[in-house]
């Protein structure tokens, strides 16, 4: 134990029984327990494994490379679609960490053997970007925010993008542009 991490089992609220019950699973493992993102992360020779996260519905597991263990037991999910490495396994009482451990100790072996091999996630190539008209306008009048676009990195350009996109309603869709306008040419992604 990382007397670095205590705080963040002490401090939970909602889920404190459920992640200290983790802690020891992933502990016994053989990992080396750090302080990463804010999160108890799991490491074995200073690569990422494991690291244990809280949400409102459920706690979790998170394997950064989970997209390439063999999920025999269905446990692993990915959050979403646009995650392509990591995949989860998710808690949302005690008794199911307590039911699970076997498999769990499974899961964290595998992994453990998967980043020995030295095994990368291989990443799709994301497609180019198609925008909405609304946002594909104002790129089209104003250089200067052109350039700002572009100097972000593809992840903040994508996650604008995801986000202009997703209203079906063009007022909504340029709402949303004119809202984040400051915030590109500031250099800053949506959630900074």
């Amino acid at each position: 134990m990382n007397p670095k991490v205590d705080f963040y089992f002490n401090n939970e609220k909602k889920w404190p029984q459920e992640i200290n019950q983790l802690r020891a699973i992933v502990l016994d493992c053989g990992l080396i327990e750090e302080l990463k993102w804010g999160c108890p992360c799991y490491t074995l020779q200073k690569s990422n494994i494991v690291l244990i996260h809280v949400f409102k519905e459920y706690c979790a597991l998170l394997f950064f490379k989970g997209a390439l263990l063999n999920n025999t037991d269905g446990v692993l999910i990915q959050q979403t679609q646009n995650v392509q490495a990591a995949r989860q396994i998710r808690f949302t009482n005690a008794g199911q960490i307590i039911e699970m451990e076997a498999v769990l100790k499974a899961t964290i072996d595998e992994a453990i053997e998967v980043e020995k091999a030295g095994l990368k996630v291989t990443l799709k190539k994301s497609a180019e970007l198609v925008f909405p008209e609304e946002f594909q306008n104002k790129l089209n009048q104003h250089h200067h925010l052109k350039t700002a676009f572009e100097s972000l990195t593809p992840g903040r350009q994508r996650a604008y993008n995801l986000y202009f996109s997703a209203p079906k309603q063009a007022k909504t869709r340029e709402s949303r542009v004119e809202k984040c306008i400051p915030q590109i040419l500031d250099g800053k992604g949506l959630n900074d």
